[in-house]
């Protein structure tokens, strides 16, 4: 009967800390979100969240709290303490010093400079660690940082507003607007989400784009709006078609733009990337991506054409789509949300899962992931 107790008790301070990490979720890049509680004889004494890149992990913030009663107390993180001297002291050794006695952690830290090594210290400085309560819903808070911990790739989202016959823009192109306001809205959420948005640059120049996200999430915590960075814009531009006076460029926030042409820097917040081009005189969207990933970016939202999405899906390079879908349809002349470079068969059809069904207005939003990537 003990041990159920303890089990129960380990879930719902596990919940708390998800909640807490879940803050952090537009502010915490190109770190992890990680939410700690710490509880002694059953109550809660201190609890934290790591906030932005830079400054003190939940472990440090909840401590703060806590004081002379963390000797002896349990902490539940959601994400294994750090072993490594980064831009902050490593938690590890923070808690030992503290006198936490027991530590439960939902993940382990695929951070190479961690890895294990955290629990390694707590366990040699004789502190008890219990490891993978509620996995699974850690792993999903933070599935682009450990994408690109574990494989040196960026978490790839593709967004599509559709008509019920999935039509992104009508035959003459004009796209605004198929979905209405709520869905608009929440597409400002899912930018805020991601560490880039990247379009092309005949999207953005059709929709004179700016890609920024222009009302923040309601959900941001007040104390953290001031502290908001907008994603990294990227632009693929094959031809440098991209005039210097486009919407995009009249923005105070970067923009990243990868090209197969040589081009001058003359805008300090524009950065221009050669890439190669393939056979098909495509840019190498492995290579694009690949880039990103050593920029530290662990998530892109992508914001394009019908082709674009095709192509990323047939590559291989998609984790995730978000569909937000209006109650119309267009017809067979319009313009389709994907276009594969080759006609499927059904056997040859990409299967996902649902993760998300929302109602936004008169809209519907569909979040779909493949299996294998959680």
């Amino acid at each position: 009967m003990k041990t159920k107790v303890l089990a129960q008790d380990n879930l719902y301070w596990m919940k708390k800390a998800l909640r807490l990490a879940a803050k952090g979720q537009y502010t915490t890049r190109p770190n992890p979100c990680v939410g700690c509680v710490i509880v002694k004889d059953g109550q809660e004494v201190g609890s934290g969240w790591h906030q932005c890149a830079g400054e003190p992990h939940a472990e440090v913030y909840a401590l703060q709290e806590v004081g002379e009663l963390a000797q002896g107390a349990t902490c539940y993180v959601t994400l294994e303490p750090c072993a490594h001297h980064g831009r902050t002291p490593p938690c590890c050794q923070v808690l030992v010093k503290a006198g936490i006695q027991h530590v439960v952690i939902a993940n382990e830290d695929p951070n190479p400079f961690v890895n294990g090594k955290g629990v390694e210290y707590l366990k040699a400085n004789g502190v008890e660690v219990l490891s993978g309560i509620l996995a699974e819903e850690g792993k999903k808070l933070n599935r682009a940082f450990f994408k690109r911990m574990r494989e040196g790739k960026s978490w790839v989202t593709l967004k599509l507003g559709t008509t019920l016959d999935g039509k992104i823009a009508d035959f003459k192109g004009d796209s605004q607007w198929i979905t209405g306001h709520l869905a608009r809205q929440d597409v400002q959420k899912l930018r805020a989400r991601h560490d880039a948005v990247l379009s092309t640059a005949r999207t953005v120049m059709k929709d004179e784009a700016r890609l920024t996200v222009r009302t923040l999430p309601d959900d941001l915590p007040e104390s953290l709006k001031s502290r908001f960075k907008q994603p990294l814009r990227v632009i693929l531009d094959r031809k440098a078609l991209l005039p210097k006076e486009a919407a995009i460029f009249k923005e105070e926030h970067p923009v990243l733009v990868y090209t197969a042409k040589s081009l001058s820097k003359d805008n300090q917040l524009v950065d221009y990337q050669w890439v190669p081009t393939l056979s098909d005189q495509t840019l190498d969207l492995p290579a694009i991506f690949n880039d990103l990933a050593q920029r530290e970016i662990n998530s892109v939202l992508v914001e394009a054409g019908g082709v674009l999405g095709g192509a990323l899906l047939n590559q291989g390079l998609v984790d995730e789509i978000v569909i937000y879908m209006a109650p119309s349809l267009l017809g067979q002349q319009a313009q389709s949300g994907i276009v594969f470079p080759e006609a499927l068969s059904l056997s040859q059809r990409y299967q996902l899962q649902f993760d998300e069904v929302q109602t936004l207005g008169s809209d519907i939003k569909i979040a779909a992931y493949y299996k294998e990537v959680l």
